[in-house]
């Protein structure tokens, strides 16, 4: 009696369904996925006449500056002295880039004045100043 050799069991992933698992995960991230929105200070910018809307949000820096003359770019409370220094870097980055300042009307133009001279030694001279329309 002769035995014959018997075959090893393959051990492999069955991918049959994996096109569905992968549709499923994409959906689920695309629906709980938040994109984040810059907040800023609480600001009341002062009201124009006419308004110009920019024309795309992908080259924004934005600036914010409360009443209590407090600085905030992009989300983060700085100094007048770090305005330059972040300003210049965000220029070398990006050559087409717009700052977007969202002054309180109630700041004193003397602080604005300082800041708009940070931005100019920062050689980032491309500046939008957001108002509301009236």
């Amino acid at each position: 009696m002769e035995f014959g050799k018997k075959s090893k069991p393959t051990a492999g992933i069955p991918t049959s369904s994996l096109p569905d698992i992968i549709f499923m995960l994409l959906i689920f991230f695309m629906v709980v996925t938040v994109f984040k929105e810059f907040r800023g200070l609480p600001v009341l910018t002062p009201a124009a006449r006419t308004t110009e809307k920019l024309e795309t949000k992908r080259n924004v820096a934005y600036m914010w500056v409360d009443k209590n003359s407090q600085i905030s770019i992009d989300d983060k409370i700085v100094t007048l002295e770090d305005v330059e220094p972040i300003m210049a870097e965000k220029f070398a980055a990006n050559r087409r880039i717009v700052i977007s300042m969202k002054i309180d009307k109630d700041v004193e133009m003397g602080r604005v004045t300082d800041i708009q001279e940070k931005l100019r030694d920062a050689y980032t001279l491309r500046v939008s100043y957001a108002t509301r329309f009236k």
